[in-house]
C-alpha cells in the first residue's frame, strides 16, 4: 500500500478529482493550504503593495493498493499539468498497515471492497 500526497493549483483541483474518480480512486481527503515556492515577486495595484509570494493550493492525500499506484500518479500528472512553474508536487510513501475500524479488515482489503 502507498500513500499519495499531492499539492496542486486550486484551479486544477476539480480536474484532478475527476481524473482520480475515472481511475477508480474515490476515497481521498483534501484541504486548502498556502505555500511558498522559489519565485519571488510583489504586485502593486492602485498604489497598494501586495505580497504574492504565498500561493493558495490544494493538498490531496489518499492511500492506494500497489496495483493502483501508477494509474493514480498518472491521473494527477495529466490533470494538474499546465506547463508553468507552480504546477505542484506528488509524494509517495509506503504504508505498513491499514485497518478498517467498522469491520476489522486489514491490509489491502481495508481500503476498498474485497471485490475490487
Amino acid at each position: 500500500m502507498k500513500k499519495i500526497e499531492a499539492i496542486v493549483r486550486k484551479s486544477k483541483f476539480e480536474d484532478v478529482r475527476k481524473a482520480l474518480h475515472e481511475a477508480d480512486i474515490d476515497f481521498l481527503s483534501w484541504w486548502d493550504v498556502k505555500g511558498q515556492g522559489t519565485a519571488r515577486q510583489g504586485l502593486i495595484f492602485r498604489g497598494v503593495a501586495y505580497d504574492i509570494n504565498t500561493i493558495d493550493r490544494i493538498f490531496i492525500t489518499f492511500v492506494v493498493r500497489d496495483v493502483n499506484l501508477e494509474k493514480s500518479i498518472s491521473a494527477i500528472l495529466k490533470s494538474a499539468y499546465t506547463g508553468e512553474s507552480g504546477d505542484g508536487r506528488v509524494f509517495v510513501t509506503s504504508i505498513e498497515q491499514s485497518v478498517r475500524i467498522r469491520t476489522g479488515d486489514q491490509g489491502d482489503e481495508s481500503l476498498y471492497d474485497k471485490a475490487k
